[in-house]
C-alpha cells in the first residue's frame, strides 16, 4: 500500500469512528473495511483513541437549558439523559449503536462550532465585509499514533495578506514539537478528489502559518490537511515522503 493510500485510510477512519460520513459514504467504508483487516485496525485505534480520551474529563454541572439549545442550532430531537458509560473496548457493541453515532455525531459538531468560536474570537482581527461573505472552515489535525489534536487549521481575515482577502492559519496548540536533527515538518492539503497532495510549506514547531486561500488548490468539506515529518528542505518528492505527524480534515462552520 502507498504511503497515499495509508494516509486516506488513516483520516477516512477517523471520520468513520467520529461520524461526520454520510450514509451513503459509511455503507462504502462499511463495504471496504469487511475485506480490509488493516483498515480495520485503523479503526479499532481511533476508537481506542478516542475512548480513552473520555477518562480525562472532569464532570462538569451545565446548565438545563444547555442542552435543548445545542439540540435546537444542530436541527436535532430532543436529547436525553444516560449515565455516563464506563470506556468501552475498540470492538464493543455500543459503536454500533444507531442512537450512540447520532450522538457523537452531533457532539462532535458542536465541540467543532465551541473551538471555532473560541480560535476566531480570542486570535482573528476584526473581519471585513469581505471575509465575512467567505465560508469559514476549521480543520482538527490529529496524530495517528500518539492521539489528541495538536495543530489546527482556521480560515480567517488576516493582515498577513492582501485587505479582505481570505486566508488559511496553522495553528499549534500545545508545546513546541520535538523534532529530530535534520528533519522538518512539511504542510500539505489535498481537497477531496484531487490526484495529488500540494505543499503549503515548511512548519518551525510552533511556528504559526498563514496561506492565502488564493494559494491553495482548493478549499471546500473534507480537505485533507497534514503535517509529515520530512528531511531538511522538504520532501524530495512532489508528495509526502515521510510519516504523518497530524491529519485532519475541513468543516464548514
Amino acid at each position: 500500500m502507498s504511503p497515499q493510500e495509508n494516509q486516506e485510510n488513516t483520516a477516512d477512519a477517523g471520520e468513520y469512528v467520529i461520524g461526520t460520513l454520510t450514509g451513503a459514504e459509511r455503507q462504502a467504508f462499511e463495504a471496504r473495511m469487511q475485506a480490509d483487516a488493516s483498515l480495520q485496525r485503523e479503526v479499532h485505534a481511533w476508537q481506542d483513541r478516542l475512548l480513552g480520551l473520555t477518562a480525562r474529563l472532569t464532570p462538569v454541572a451545565l446548565p438545563p437549558q444547555l442542552w435543548p439549545r445545542i439540540a435546537a442550532r444542530l436541527g436535532a430531537g430532543p436529547l436525553f439523559q444516560a449515565p455516563t458509560p464506563e470506556p468501552a473496548a475498540a470492538n464493543d457493541p455500543a459503536w454500533s449503536g444507531v442512537r450512540f453515532w447520532q450522538l457523537v455525531s452531533g457532539l462532535s459538531m458542536a465541540a467543532v462550532v465551541v473551538m471555532a468560536t473560541v480560535l476566531v474570537g480570542q486570535r482573528q482581527p476584526e473581519p471585513t465585509a469581505v471575509a465575512q461573505a467567505a465560508p469559514r472552515y476549521l480543520a482538527v489535525l490529529q496524530s495517528p499514533d500518539k492521539g489528541g489534536a495538536g495543530w489546527v487549521v482556521e480560515t480567517v481575515a488576516s493582515a498577513d495578506v492582501r485587505p479582505g482577502e481570505a486566508a488559511i492559519r496553522l495553528v499549534p496548540l500545545g508545546p513546541n514539537e520535538d523534532i529530530p536533527e535534520g528533519k522538518t515538518m512539511q504542510f500539505w492539503t489535498k481537497p477531496e478528489g484531487a490526484k495529488g497532495p500540494t505543499s503549503l510549506g515548511l512548519v518551525k514547531p510552533g511556528q504559526v502559518v498563514v496561506v492565502p486561500v488564493s494559494q491553495l488548490p482548493g478549499l471546500a468539506d473534507k480537505t485533507l490537511f497534514e503535517l509529515t515529518l520530512e528531511p531538511a528542505g522538504g520532501s524530495p518528492y512532489p508528495k509526502p515522503s515521510g510519516p504523518i505527524l497530524y491529519v485532519g480534515r475541513a468543516v464548514r462552520v
